[in-house]
């Protein structure tokens, strides 16, 4: 009897009424862009984007902070795109796209928070300020909200440029670099509030610093935040399930990183009274990694079947698909060692320091050193 009555409730009888206005409102956004932009969009796309419904809106049920943050996402984008007036030479002319919301402009902001919030991390760390680490929480919020605005109007952008140059901004080096900084500070953001601690923001933003560095550098050296159609290989559908989930991995394998990158330190008793337990630190690295190499894992088999359409082959030793095979034995091991062999601690961590670099490797090292059927990712 006891136990009947400490069972939770049903999950629709748990949802309130915001629940089910966000549902509505994620179906009604789903909707719209298929009557305004259904013409532009294969059949493959079009069940990606009704299959979105359910998952956007279960997943702002799971997390309800991501509720505020894709209707904020959704009426500054919407903004934005009524600025244009179907006319992308108003870029230049209209106060709020010059300055703060275009795509170029959103995702400097984007860049420039991320780097506030940094600095406010480390500084309420140092200070055991728990104000200054709030703020980093909020700065990297406002971060992640302005990078989505960004890519969102860029992606209508595109479609100004013309109908066949359009497409979802996830597609080259630039673009996807921002898209690894939004998905990894949310991941972090996640475990932030499920484990009530922000000290392990110091290190994490590290991460998202240094591709907040090359985002900078790729923009301004090399001019890459210019819209460019697509090549050949990428006009796929696949590159919409594929990429995302792609990312998702490799925002998770870099927060499990720095992760243990603070776990070292606190095993040395650097800043051990600032950070949180070491048995937290270590649960934190293993769900972020256990949940990356689920996703890398999807993402590996959506580029075997892409590989399949574009190239007539599911696996050509290709090096990006090589080294893609390399980093997931390698978190492979990772999670066998620790779920059969129960290892945990230093090792663990360093392993997970270690596997960045791995990481980094096949996702930019191999465009730089390499050339394949990957070569289109190129510096």
């Amino acid at each position: 009897m006891e136990l009947a009555l400490n069972q939770p409730a049903p999950l629709f009888k748990r949802l309130s009424w915001f629940d089910w206005l966000f549902a509505a409102i994620v179906a009604a956004g789903a909707l719209f862009a298929l009557s305004r932009f259904g013409d532009f969009m294969d059949i493959y796309e079009k069940a990606i984007l009704l299959a979105a419904i359910p998952a956007l809106a279960a997943f702002g049920w799971f997390w309800k902070p991501f509720r505020q943050l894709f209707i904020g996402v959704g009426i500054i984008s919407l903004f934005a795109i009524s600025q244009y007036q179907g006319d992308l030479g108003r870029m230049e002319l209209a106060f709020f796209l010059k300055y703060l919301i275009s795509s170029q402009a959103a995702i400097m902001w984007m860049c420039a928070l991320f780097g506030l919030a940094t600095v406010a991390y480390w500084a309420g760390l140092l200070a055991r300020s728990e104000f200054l680490m709030k703020t980093g929480s909020t700065l990297s919020w406002a971060a992640i909200t302005l990078g989505f605005v960004g890519l969102m109007v860029r992606w209508y952008e595109s479609y100004l440029i013309g109908a066949d140059v359009g497409h979802i901004p996830v597609s080259n080096l630039y673009e996807v670099f921002v898209l690894f900084c939004l998905i990894t500070a949310m991941m972090y953001l996640y475990y932030e509030a499920r484990y009530q601690t922000r000290q392990m923001g110091a290190f994490v933003l590290l991460v998202i610093s240094a591709a907040v560095g090359f985002i900078l550098w790729y923009t301004f050296d090399r001019g890459a935040h210019e819209i460019q159609p697509l090549v050949p290989a990428l006009k796929s559908w696949w590159m919409k399930l594929h990429v995302p989930a792609n990312f998702i991995g490799y925002g998770s394998f870099s927060l499990s990183a720095m992760l243990g990158v603070g776990y070292l330190l606190a095993d040395r008793g650097i800043l051990a009274s600032r950070l949180p337990k070491l048995e937290i630190i270590d649960d934190m690295m293993y769900k972020a990694i256990a949940i990356g190499f689920a996703f890398f894992t999807i993402a590996t088999i959506l580029g075997a079947m892409w590989a399949a359409e574009a190239w007539g082959g599911y696996w050509s030793w290709d090096p990006k698909e090589t080294w893609a095979l390399i980093v997931w034995l390698n978190y492979a091991a990772w999670l066998h060692i620790r779920l059969v062999k129960g290892l945990r601690g230093p090792m663990l961590a360093w392993w997970a320091v270690v596997g960045l670099f791995v990481t980094t490797f096949a996702f930019l090292g191999v465009n730089m050193f390499l050339s394949g059927l990957h070569s289109y990712g190129e510096l």
